[in-house]
């Protein structure tokens, strides 16, 4: 059962919209048994997500489709362990006034940051041997910080806890980052309730 259904989602990385089931009662009705289930997750209205297709699997087409990508926030977050949040979107930054073109899928959440931003930490490194551009754990830690009425305190303290039991933590380098990006103080704060 699905099977049909399967095969469109694997055809599309994964993902489907209800435009390509449109007035097809079957695959409707298999679309439905495989939410209840919980082998697809609705993104939105309209966009659905299989759970056999991994997420990080698009990471590397990202990349590829939009050389200016740099993986940011829930992505890089995933990428060093500091969530167990997994967003549905690859998170990418872009300079400001740069318009990456990118397909339908994977859904994508882009943030066009000043060069000031975009610079800072921004490594390069081989994932599922694909290619990626991504910011170091470092960076990734203060843009849980800078984004932290965005993404919400739980979320910015568990990035933080996570990446303060890490053994190659580099606490000179968080505060110089920090210092750069604007945001020592309310850092300080953090990590003295939690140090």
């Amino acid at each position: 059962m699905g099977h049909q259904l399967y095969e469109l989602f694997a055809k599309n990385k994964g993902y489907l919209t209800s435009k390509l089931i449109h007035r097809n009662r079957s695959l409707y009705y298999q679309l439905k048994a495989m939410l209840e289930a919980g082998k697809v997750i609705q993104i939105k209205r309209g966009l659905y997500r299989h759970v056999d297709f991994a997420e990080e699997a698009n990471w590397g087409e990202v990349c590829k489709s939009a050389p200016q990508a740099v993986l940011c926030l829930f992505s890089a977050w995933q990428f060093y362990d500091l969530t167990t949040t997994i967003s549905p979107f690859v998170h990418i930054a872009i300079p400001v006034r740069k318009k990456p073109v990118l397909s339908d899928f994977p859904p994508t959440k882009i943030y066009f940051w000043s060069a000031d931003y975009y610079e800072i930490g921004k490594v390069s490194t081989t994932f599922n041997e694909e290619e990626i551009s991504i910011y170091d754990i470092e960076k990734s830690v203060c843009d849980a910080i800078r984004y932290r009425n965005k993404v919400g305190t739980d979320i910015t303290s568990e990035v933080l806890k996570n990446y303060l039991k890490r053994t190659d933590r580099n606490l000179d380098k968080l505060m110089k980052y920090a210092e750069r990006m604007r945001i020592a103080n309310v850092l300080s704060n953090y990590l003295t309730m939690m140090l």
